[in-house]
C-alpha cells in the first residue's frame, strides 16, 4: 500500500510543482501528463497530472480548474536544521504570497506551508514544562520562527 497526498490547482499546477521541487532537497517532478478523455473537469487533454516527490513525500497534482481553494486545513510542514534553511524557504515561499503568526504563510498558489525548525520541536517536548511553555509563548508572537529567539526563550 502507498499514500500520496493529492494537490488540486485550478492553474499554473507545473510552476507550482517545478517552484516546490527546487526549493525542497531531494525533490522530484515526473513527466506532466494530460488526461486523454473527456472528463467533467474538460475536454480530452485540458486536465494536467504531475506526480512529485517533496523531500520524503510523496504527492500527486493536478490542474483541471477551479474546484475548492487551499485552506488551513491541509498544509505542507518542513522541518529545517538550520536558520539559513528557514530564510531560504521562508523568503522564496512567501514571494506572491502572504506570511502568518508561527511559521505559516500561503505561497503564491495559496497553499499553506510550515516552515518550522527542527529544534522547536524539541524545545516544546522539554520534560521541563516551564521552559516548554516559554519557548511555546515565544513561538506565539512570532511570524517567522527565529532558532536564536526560541533558544533564549528556553533559557528564559
Amino acid at each position: 500500500m502507498k499514500v500520496t497526498q493529492h494537490l488540486w490547482f485550478e492553474k499554473d499546477m507545473e510552476a507550482a510543482v517545478r517552484f516546490y521541487t527546487s526549493l525542497v532537497p531531494g525533490s522530484s517532478m515526473d513527466p506532466v501528463s494530460a488526461i486523454p478523455a473527456d472528463n467533467p473537469s474538460g475536454p480530452a487533454g485540458s486536465v494536467k497530472l504531475v506526480g512529485f516527490t517533496l523531500g520524503d513525500q510523496r504527492y500527486m497534482a493536478i490542474q483541471a480548474g477551479p474546484l475548492d481553494p487551499f485552506n488551513h486545513s491541509f498544509s505542507i510542514m518542513v522541518e529545517c536544521d538550520t536558520q539559513a534553511e528557514i530564510d531560504r524557504l521562508w523568503d522564496a515561499l512567501k514571494e506572491g504570497g502572504a506570511t502568518e503568526q508561527c511559521g505559516w504563510l500561503r505561497d503564491r498558489w495559496g497553499l499553506s506551508w510550515q516552515i518550522a525548525p527542527k529544534r522547536l520541536g524539541e524545545l516544546m517536548g522539554d520534560p521541563d514544562r516551564a521552559k516548554a511553555r516559554r519557548v511555546t509563548e515565544a513561538m506565539l508572537k512570532m511570524v517567522k520562527l527565529d532558532i536564536a529567539a526560541l533558544e533564549a526563550a528556553a533559557k528564559g
